[in-house]
């Protein structure tokens, strides 16, 4: 059967493609038994690499039946059949942030305050329960009707593993752009996967009130030089206190690198002023 078939059979009516990665295809339907339209996310078994299929896609299906959050996307449904994976989620009417950064040429910092703590808290909820998105960049944030945050595509996503002593064990897989990568990661160390993430919202904080990206990942090489020695070029129209948040985000040492906490009580994110200078 075809997608229209298998979705009809389950309810839904088959509308236009919404969007595709590297894995799946997104596309808009109808639900008659919700009364509204959704997205459908759509993995041909055949068509995806074994790790994806044996790895990757189960870790995603388990943390999405799990988690639930204002600021993440909902998922109503999710079914397989012999070669394929629905999964039925929230529609966002809005698009993706990177679509309205790019329309807007960056944002004013009120605006990118309001979206970047309901990511932050989207963020946070997970890293309570242990799940971490290693996959975080502008394009995988989404807006619903009244411009609100949901983060999206889980595919990277993965629970942490601890020792005996609780303590988080390291990841090595590679995930994630480039452009939004850690420096650790990229060098191919072994990463603390919550820090990862860290360091991903840090450059979405940077192209979401500057336009543009804080590094050129068209050369990985000088990329990682600039990263390692700290260097970041802010536009000069940036408030003291959200070039101190993104210049301790994107901090190369992981043990000074900010946590999800500390974000969000900084005084940028609390609407405060710095008392001083601090970078």
């Amino acid at each position: 059967m075809d997608d229209a078939a298998v979705l009809k059979k389950k309810g839904y009516i088959l509308g236009g493609r919404l969007g595709e990665s590297s894995f799946a295809k997104v596309k808009s339907a109808y639900s008659e038994r919700l009364k509204f339209n959704v997205a459908v996310k759509i993995t041909d078994r055949q068509k995806v690499p074994i790790e994806f299929l044996e790895k990757f896609l189960p870790r995603e299906l388990e943390i999405l039946s799990m988690v639930n959050h204002c600021s993440i996307i909902k998922i109503y449904e999710i079914f397989e059949t012999s070669g394929k994976v629905y999964i039925v989620m929230e529609l966002c009417v809005q698009g993706d942030l990177l679509e309205f950064i790019k329309g807007n040429r960056g944002l004013p910092e009120e605006v990118a305050r309001r979206m970047f703590r309901q990511l932050c808290c989207a963020i946070k909820y997970c890293h309570d329960l242990d799940v971490v998105h290693r996959d975080l960049k502008c394009d995988n944030v989404l807006l619903d009707k009244d411009m609100n945050v949901k983060l999206s595509d889980f595919g990277f996503s993965r629970r942490c593993f601890r020792d005996g002593n609780g303590k988080i064990l390291p990841s090595q897989t590679f995930c994630g752009s480039a452009a939004y990568a850690a420096p650790e990661v990229i060098q191919g160390i072994p990463y603390h996967p919550k820090v990862y993430d860290m360091w991903s919202l840090g450059v979405i904080l940077y192209v979401m009130v500057s336009g543009f990206m804080p590094y050129d990942d068209s050369n990985v090489k000088r990329m990682l030089r600039l990263q390692k020695d700290h260097q970041i070029l802010f536009p000069e129209s940036l408030s003291m206190e959200c070039k101190d948040l993104i210049f301790h985000m994107l901090h190369p040492d992981v043990s000074h690198r900010l946590r999800i906490e500390e974000v969000l009580n900084h005084p940028w994110l609390q609407g405060k002023h710095l008392m001083a200078h601090r970078f």
